[in-house]
């Protein structure tokens, strides 16, 4: 097992325990998990230094103000409501339209206002959020995805995953729904990973649970060799991140939406290591390459311009 472990960060791949021990717990100082831990705060950080966000309908914080969300809702047609603590996209409802008193999801299906209220409850008590603590539901505007993605999505709206450190832009994937994801951006259940360039965001190779694959399963259209509009702006967005929550350590989600641009999402201390499948290679050495020469670069635009240039050639 210790020379398997070996062997893969030989060649760059980097573990569960190796990103806890040498990353999150060195460059994410736990005084500042609860700025991207709790959706609110992260959406206010944002909004305060000029990050566009999804727009902010409503929150409901405690029980007796479920009686008044039917007449809240009666002001939007379509909208996205969702823990405020919740991760790994457990507890998000996306009601894209209306059917007289029913709400219509992104999957097709109508639920009541009483299921809502009842939602709302589980969100309210902790069902998703993280260690069960008792949260907040947020009601935000649904993300109405650009349309280079319309041949290669599943009802849902695919996002993109940029890991910074310390302030640079080290890998990103794409991830997009599929049927098996229920319409969720969400690798673990079932979405598509789909590797980019971090010099030119061209999507490179992608995979599906554990197949790597070249076309979107429900849609049959080819997800490799797109080339993700405004890039240079989200690799920026995702730099900005690092100065917005001092954590040196930081998984950035952006959406890309038609009308508005790119919009950030949420932000996570503890991203996931899956991004590095789904780029066919680790990143580890890219981390340590900047530990080693880029480390004193300060502006955002620097940071962003040395990625470009330099780490698509650290594998």
């Amino acid at each position: 097992m210790f020379g398997l472990a070996k062997k893969l960060s030989g060649i760059g791949i980097m573990g569960i325990n190796k990103r806890n021990c040498d990353y999150t717990l060195v460059y994410n100082p736990r005084k500042y998990y609860p700025l991207v831990d709790d959706k609110l705060r992260t959406k206010q950080l944002a909004i305060d230094a000029g990050i566009a966000v999804p727009e902010l309908y409503g929150v409901i914080e405690i029980e007796h103000q479920i009686r008044e969300l039917p007449e809240f809702l009666k002001k939007y047609s379509d909208f996205v409501l969702k823990p405020a603590q919740g991760t790994g996209g457990d507890g998000i409802e996306i009601i894209v339209g209306k059917v007289k008193s029913l709400y219509r999801k992104s999957n097709g299906h109508l639920v009541t206002e009483e299921q809502l209220q009842h939602h709302v409850s589980n969100i309210l008590n902790g069902l998703f959020s993280l260690g069960g603590h008792v949260d907040k539901a947020i009601i935000e505007y649904r993300v109405k995805f650009d349309p280079v993605f319309d041949a290669i999505s599943y009802q849902g709206v695919p996002d993109i995953r940029i890991i910074v450190f310390m302030g640079f832009p080290v890998m990103a994937m794409l991830r997009l729904p599929t049927q098996m994801s229920s319409g969720k951006a969400n690798l673990h259940k079932g979405a598509i990973g789909v590797g980019i360039d971090i010099a030119t965001g061209r999507t490179l190779n992608a995979v599906l649970k554990n197949d790597v694959i070249t076309e979107h399963p429900d849609t049959r259209n080819p997800v490799t060799g797109l080339e993700i509009p405004k890039w240079e702006e989200l690799l920026m967005i995702a730099a900005k991140c690092y100065e917005l929550t001092s954590l040196g350590y930081l998984g950035v989600d952006i959406v890309l939406d038609r009308v508005k641009g790119p919009l950030v999402l949420e932000m996570n201390a503890r991203p996931g290591l899956n991004i590095q499948i789904a780029n066919h290679m680790g990143f580890l050495h890219r981390l340590e390459f900047i530990q080693a020469n880029a480390i004193r670069l300060g502006s955002v635009f620097d940071r962003v311009a040395f990625s470009r240039k330099m780490l698509s050639r650290v594998h």
